[in-house]
Parts: C-alpha cells; structure tokens; sequence
C-alpha cells in the first residue's frame, strides 16, 4: 500500500512538473527568439508576460474544436491521444536524482526503476510516428497527408541513428539502466569526452527525431500549412503541442543522464543543500540543452528535404557505425 501511494504522489507530481515546465518552456522560446529577431516577445499578460501560458491554455479550451466532415472520426481523434500518452509515458523511468529517503522509506526519484529503461525509451519514442501517421491520413488532406509521410520516414530515419549513438555509452557502462549509466560515470568521467562523436550525432538525430527546426519538414508552414496537424484545432492541437515539447524534454533528459553524468556534480554544505543539489545540476543539465533547441531555431535555416534524408542515411548512420565499431574495440582492449 505505502509503494502505491508513493507511486501515485510521485506521477502527480511528475504531471505538474511537466506540463508547467512545457508552458514555461513555450514561453522562453518566444522571449528568447524575440530578443534574437530584435522583438519583446509576450509581454502583455501578467507582469512581464509570465501569464501568457496561462492564457494561451484558456484558449485552447475555449476555442471551437473542428472536425473536417471527410475525416476518419476514430483515427483523427485517437491520433493526439496517442502521440501525447507515448511522449508521457518516456518519462516514467527517467531518473532525476539518486535515492532518498522519504517519510522514512527509501525511494528513487523517479516513477519508476527499470534495469532496461533506456530501451523502453527507445521503444516508446519509436512508436510516436503512428500518432503523427494517423494524424495526417484520418485528416483527409493533402498538406497534413504529406506532412505525415515526411515524418514517419524522418523519424523512423533518423531513430536508427538515435539509437547507434546511444550503444557506444551503453557499451561503457555496461547497462540499460539509466539510474546504472549515471553511476558508471560517478568513478570515471562523463561520457561525453570518449563519445564525442556519439554526442553530437544523438544531438543531430533528437532535433529530427522531435521535429525541431532545422529538420521541422513534417510541419513546413511555408509549403504545407501546418503539416500532420493542419486540421487539428483547440484541445487536439494542444495535445500534439504538449507532446512535441514533453519529447523535447525527454531527449534533453536522456542526454544528460547519458553523456553528461546525470545528477552528479561537487556536493557541499549543510544537509538539506547536500540532498537538494544533485537536482539542481540535472536541471541545470536538461535546461542547457532545451536551450540549445530555442537558440538553433532563432539561427538556423531549414534542410531542404533530400538533403535531410541524405544527411540521416549517408553521414550520421555510418558515423555512428563507426563509433561503435571503435568503442567496442576499446571495451574489448580493456
């Protein structure tokens, strides 16, 4: 009974974070990529704009939500469903600090510890195509048709090279485990120094893998209106909304559990700073690269589309093979 609840206050929580996080993350996108455009950004609502995720969320809920008459009902209603209850479920075996003790039972901070949870990560991010796949066919439009078909072939692409990057520090470390990943790193050093290559490649591969500018092709507003989710409006806009930006946190969380030691960092004074800082340096961490996704859209222009699939096939998959090839090498000369 004591783990139920414990499990159950700890999804509650997790939700709050998230969808918090996801609209103070909208937020800063748009102030920062004004300050980069010489703009405010949201400055209207609230002091300095800070209750414009508030009101953007009333009008998704206010807003008339439309269904084209030629639409496949089902699918075009379980399509959002699907790609946002995918993009939560990641980060159920997401660690965010070691074991605590908690009201005197000891717990990891995370909803759940699995011994293969970067691969259930890999599965269910994997499966997030058939959200924007459905999404795009049960519209019954061209502009979301195609958009979805360059999604499911972007994503499916460059999840193979996702995945690559990701076997020269498991092979290191010698786990699925991500809670065993970062305690790989705790005697050595992060795995970002001898897997260089295999950063910047998952780095490339999670920006096309969540859609992101500059391999935002399934949702080219300049040639296809919105892509897969030109005919979504209100709520089921928002859903898609929420999942681009929870894998965006997802990745960014896997990125530094995996290559930048996690939570690990220089521990010191009292007790209570002793217990909160290794949260502090994983939130650091993840926000860096969050960061990084705002920064490269205020700066970068978009792939044209061959070019992005030549880019995922004939530079990143072989590069990736390659650093396999030479971590393993090395694991085997150790």
């Amino acid at each position: 009974m004591t783990f139920f609840v414990i499990s159950l206050i700890k999804c509650l929580v997790v939700l709050f974070i998230l969808l918090t996080a996801v609209a103070y993350i909208q937020l800063a996108e748009r102030k920062i990529v004004g300050r980069m455009q010489a703009r405010v950004g949201p400055t209207r609502v609230g002091p300095f704009g800070l209750l414009q995720p508030a009101a953007d969320a009333v009008k998704f809920i206010l807003k008339e939500d439309l269904t084209p008459d030629t639409a496949h009902k089902f699918l075009y209603v379980l399509a959002p469903m699907l790609a946002v209850v995918l993009a939560l479920l990641s980060i159920t075996v997401i660690p965010i600090g070691p074991i605590v003790t908690l009201f005197g039972v000891r717990t990891p901070l995370q909803i759940t510890d699995i011994n293969v949870g970067l691969l259930l990560i890999l599965g269910v991010t994997s499966l997030g195509v058939y959200g924007v796949v459905l999404a795009g066919w049960s519209s019954n439009s061209k502009y979301s048709l195609l958009g979805s078909l360059r999604g499911g072939s972007q994503m499916i692409s460059y999840e193979l090279s996702l995945g690559l990057a990701l076997i020269g520090p498991v092979m290191l470390a010698g786990t699925l485990s991500l809670r065993g990943i970062v305690e790989a790193q705790r005697h050595m050093h992060w795995y970002i120094l001898p897997q260089l290559l295999a950063f910047f490649i998952y780095l490339t591969a999670a920006f096309a893998e969540t859609n992101r500018i500059p391999f935002d092709l399934p949702e080219a507003e300049g040639e296809l209106g919105a892509g897969y989710h030109t005919e979504y409006s209100a709520m089921k806009f928002a859903m898609f909304f929420l999942a681009e930006y929870v894998n965006m946190i997802t990745v960014s969380c896997v990125a530094t559990l995996v290559f930048l030691g996690g939570w690990m960092g220089p521990l010191f004074g009292p007790a209570f700073l002793r217990a909160l800082l290794p949260v502090i340096y994983f939130v650091v961490k993840a926000s860096f690269f969050l960061f990084l996704y705002i920064w490269v859209r205020g700066t970068l222009p978009r792939f044209r589309y061959d070019q992005l699939m030549s880019f995922g096939w004939k530079v990143l998959v072989p590069l990736a093979l390659a650093n396999i090839l030479v971590t393993s090498l090395i694991v085997a000369l150790h």
